[in-house]
């Protein structure tokens, strides 16, 4: 995510540098949506929950259009990766409490539309579902990373076309994939499912704190070098 952050920022695309932050950079996103239906499972109060993802996303929208904004001080950049959760969060709601098929279709639909002015627009909600789909099966969330990674792929791929040329646009999807596979090996294989028992409110806010503070703090570099 920082690498991310740091390329979107300050580097120029198409260097070898940038094309590894890039691609290392799209682990971040996916493990979020993995925890948070996790999260959802286990949480004690998912309204205690949903109440925390809202205060963060609030307070990480200023740091977010601050970091992002591409020319001068500050313009709407959409809603921030916490937004995106949050919507991911409702989701989850919305698959747990509506019992009518046609009003939960509809429901996710609109948190679908919702998610194109957030980061990680459409991408983030359809993760959620497939770890949702998942329910815990090793087998079923290997096929969910697998199903991401392709899905990541291909959305690389139909936003490269008529930018590059289809052999580098090819080329730019295929290694996009990267992060994504890469977090699905890490979650499957070194993710015993258990929290730690030591450090675990460390664990528990560092990325809340950690998400608008690392923003802030590039958002006042980006200003500084204007």
């Amino acid at each position: 995510m920082l690498l991310n952050h740091i390329l979107y920022i300050f580097m120029e695309p198409g260097s070898v540098l940038s094309e590894i932050f890039l691609d290392i950079g799209y682990f971040t996103a996916i493990v979020m949506c993995y925890f948070l239906v996790e999260g959802f499972s286990y949480t004690h109060s998912k309204k205690k929950y949903a109440i925390r993802l809202a205060i963060f996303a609030a307070f990480s929208e200023f740091p977010y259009c601050l970091a992002f904004t591409g020319n001068g001080l500050l313009q709407f950049c959409g809603l921030n990766m916490i937004f995106t959760l949050l919507i991911c969060f409702v989701l989850l709601l919305c698959c747990e409490k509506i019992s009518n098929t046609l009003l939960k279709v509809l429901a996710i639909i609109g948190l679908m539309l919702l998610s194109l002015i957030s980061d990680w627009l459409l991408l983030a909600p359809i993760f959620t579902l497939l770890f949702l789909w998942a329910d815990g099966s090793e087998d079923k969330t290997k096929t969910a990373f697998i199903l991401s990674t392709l899905l990541f792929g291909l959305f690389t791929f139909v936003n490269g076309i008529g930018m590059f040329p289809i052999r580098i646009n090819i080329f730019y999807s295929l290694t996009s994939m990267v992060g994504i596979a890469l977090a699905g090996i890490v979650m499957i294989y070194f993710y015993n499912g258990k929290r730690m028992e030591k450090g675990r409110k460390f664990s528990k806010w560092f990325f809340y704190l950690f998400y608008p503070l690392h923003l802030l703090v590039l958002g006042m570099i980006r200003i500084s070098i204007l």
